[in-house]
């Protein structure tokens, strides 16, 4: 298995920044959504990102206005704005203007036909995330720790990276990322005790486990 890119979501304190640091994440990820239990706000955000050199940072939001882009810009100075809401292609090439790097969007996925809505953002976005779709009625479209079918991503062609997510955790991850063909992964609800709290162990326990397989 090849060198395989963590990003470490939903991170809230020093500590979680330290270790997923030291455990050699590509990308730090700072949730700024209310409604979730790893909310920070930019400027805790900013203070975060700050802590988390070496790594990409990444602000993670769900259907953000402008005002809220430019209070992240201001305070975090993100390399990767993540879109994890409804956000449409138009949408993802405005937001590109707050972000040091680029657009990561996130698309749900339950089955097959789930895929057909990456075409529209392939070449538009930067990324792609494929997590898990969210139970019906939630408040939140991520971070609920489901799983999916990984091997549906398995044939999937696009001109740009993804990062596979929905339901990792240590002892999944490596046959997630063989089912799915994915060089690059994100965790959040995997490496906490409970939600919205980090543990360093399952962090390093996480890195671990990908580099044992590598």
């Amino acid at each position: 298995m090849p060198a395989i890119d963590i990003k470490f979501c939903g991170l809230k304190t020093g500590p979680d920044v330290a270790a997923a640091r030291d455990a050699g994440a590509r990308y730090t990820g700072y949730v700024i959504f209310p409604p979730s239990p790893r909310h920070v706000d930019p400027v805790r955000a900013g203070e975060l990102a700050h802590l988390a050199d070496g790594t990409e940072t990444v602000a993670v939001v769900v259907n953000p206005d402008d005002e809220l882009l430019a209070q992240i810009r201001d305070a975090m100075r993100p390399d990767w704005i993540q879109l994890h809401g409804s956000e449409t292609p138009q949408r993802v090439e405005q937001a590109r203007a707050y972000a040091s790097k680029g657009i990561i969007k996130a698309l749900p996925v339950a089955e097959a036909s789930d895929l057909d809505a990456a075409r529209a953002y392939d070449g538009v976005a930067d990324m792609l995330l494929f997590d898990a779709k969210p139970p019906r009625g939630a408040d939140r479209p991520g971070g609920w720790g489901h799983g999916y079918d990984y091997a549906l991503l398995k044939n999937l062609y696009l001109s740009m990276p993804w990062l596979l997510s929905g339901g990792l955790d240590p002892t999944n991850v490596c046959q997630a990322v063989e089912a799915a063909g994915a060089s690059a992964v994100d965790v959040s609800s995997g490496i906490e005790t409970s939600s919205g709290v980090k543990d360093a162990d399952l962090i390093h326990a996480f890195a671990k486990a990908l580099s044992e397989t590598a």
